[in-house]
């Protein structure tokens, strides 16, 4: 399903990366520009975003599944498209920049707000959901689906967020602020979706204990 690492850099070098250059001189005489460091903003925002997006994708892919409700379809199908297109945007930077898609470090540590949330069950960020509540998720149908699903996918929402903004509050590479603000404005749209398509549903946000 996901894109060779050489097609994703090609896409966000089509869609206004720059491109990798390396310390030194060009042959123009004209220094060029550094690769961010691995410990970066930018390289910790791709990682991070890229895991956050990776399970959006995979929730809606279950819901698409156990539903056959047009608009929570939809409502999937554009999380689906949307969040896989980015994640292989910033897959292509990392291997742009010669960076690694994993890390050691704390997830969000790039932040330096000093989050102290411990990763448990899967959730390895703010908003992610848990093994435990995926696979609550597998064993729903029809409404209770729709409902569960929805209320995962605010609290995830909420959690990217925040990654984005944070992101764009530290940026250095023009390209990558630019894609963190349309996740704000896109992903706060989606949060009113479907805080309404709960109130539809008879339901309100947050997640019940699992």
């Amino acid at each position: 399903m996901w894109w060779p690492a050489a097609l994703a850099a090609a896409v966000a070098l089509a869609l206004g990366v720059p491109a990798l250059v390396t310390s030194g001189t060009s042959a123009s005489g004209s220094s060029s520009i550094a690769v961010p460091a691995d410990d970066s903003p930018e390289a910790g925002f791709a990682r991070d975003m890229a895991t956050h997006h990776q399970q959006a994708v995979d929730l809606s892919f279950i819901v698409r599944d156990r539903t056959g409700d047009e608009p929570t379809r939809t409502l999937a199908f554009d999380i689906i498209n949307t969040q896989a297109n980015q994640r292989g945007m910033m897959m292509g930077w990392l291997d742009q920049w010669g960076l690694s898609q994993n890390s050691p470090a704390k997830p969000m540590a790039w932040m330096k707000m000093g989050h102290d949330y411990q990763a448990h069950d899967g959730s390895l960020m703010p908003g992610m959901a848990t093994n435990a509540q995926l696979a609550k998720l597998r064993s729903l149908s029809g409404r209770d689906a729709e409902v569960f699903y929805l209320q995962l996918m605010i609290e995830h929402h909420k959690g990217g967020v925040e990654m984005a903004q944070g992101y764009v509050d530290l940026a250095k590479n023009d390209s990558e602020k630019r894609l963190a603000q349309s996740m704000v404005v896109a992903q706060t749209s989606e949060l009113e979706l479907m805080t309404d398509m709960l109130k539809e549903r008879g339901a309100a946000p947050g997640v019940p204990d699992s």
